[in-house]
């Protein structure tokens, strides 16, 4: 936190006797008396009064106005520690954005150490999981295999059977037309003998 390096501080008025508006301004007041007189029609005792009192009014005018003034060497003094007070006030903001800056450069190096721990725990992950995705897809790989070789398997036996039923089939077609060829033969030699009985009957 910054500590406040410009104070306030009153500046030390100019110690100003008092003086007549006389010795100030070089105004002449003998002058003005008569002046009074010539064009106001005061007497010379109430021209001087009349002077007096605006002497005094001015004259204590001008001396309120000095309390307040400085000198030149106070006003140099002061100035002095101003820039004092500002080149402390400068190096302590330096101190405090330096402190700042670090301190943003230090988090700024925690999250990036973050980030890449992040990082590689994400990346260890992935390779899990892709091990994990490429021993399932290989036990799938194994199983539809070990599945399509019985079914060819089955397929292979399947056809064999049908052979072995198409070789029995026509093993019986052969059969069947063998006895066939055997009753037409005998049917035949029958209905020849008949024919012959029956001529040499009629003959």
């Amino acid at each position: 936190m910054i500590t406040p390096c410009l104070r306030s501080r009153k500046l030390p008025t100019v110690n100003v006797t008092r003086r007549y508006l006389s010795s100030i301004t070089k105004f002449d007041t003998k002058k003005f008396v008569q002046s009074l007189q010539v064009n106001g029609g005061f007497t010379q005792q109430q021209a001087e009064t009349a002077v007096n009192i605006v002497n005094k009014a001015i004259n204590d005018g001008i001396f309120s106005i000095t309390q307040n003034l400085v000198t030149k060497e106070t006003l140099s003094s002061t100035a002095y520690q101003q820039k004092v007070d500002f080149a402390k006030l400068k190096g302590e903001l330096q101190t405090m954005d330096k402190s700042e800056f670090t301190n943003l450069k230090k988090e700024q190096e925690n999250l990036r150490t973050d980030l890449t721990n992040l990082k590689n725990r994400l990346k260890e992950e992935i390779t899990k999981n892709q091990a994990g995705v490429r021993l399932d897809l290989n036990l799938e790989k194994g199983r539809i295999r070990e599945e399509s070789s019985i079914h060819e398997s089955k397929i292979e036996d399947t056809y064999t059977r049908i052979d072995e039923e198409i070789a029995n089939m026509q093993m019986q077609i052969k059969s069947v037309k063998t006895q066939v060829m055997q009753w037409l033969i005998g049917v035949s030699s029958g209905t020849f003998a008949l024919l012959l009985a029956f001529v040499r009957f009629f003959g």
